[in-house]
């Protein structure tokens, strides 16, 4: 039985999301912006919206200069919005509020 999800754009976006977590503590932050962003025209070419978010979140921090377990933090509840399988605005909602707590500084 399939639940209608793309499983082979699932796992592509899951081997973009470890390549950045591999890299997050020595690549610029321009390399690693530019990794996100295309996970974000991924995931919204693909009605992924609880990932949208997610990314805006990890941009911003990389932006005010975080990495370690912040980034990390961020990245694997990217991995989960992209494998939930949910695109409505419950699920977005729920993804946002834990984004807030998660990465809040």
């Amino acid at each position: 039985m399939t639940d209608g999800r793309n499983w082979v754009l699932t796992n592509e976006l899951h081997q973009r999301i470890d390549s950045i977590g591999t890299r997050a503590s020595r690549a610029a932050t321009s390399d690693l912006a530019a990794d996100l962003d295309a996970i974000r025209k991924i995931a919204m070419a693909n009605g992924l919206t609880p990932a949208v978010c997610i990314v805006h979140a990890i941009e911003s921090a990389l932006a005010m200069g975080q990495r370690g377990p912040m980034i990390a933090d961020g990245l694997a509840l990217l991995r989960d919005a992209v494998a939930c399988g949910r695109t409505d605005s419950r699920a977005d909602a729920a993804f946002a509020a834990a984004c807030s707590i998660r990465l809040a500084s």
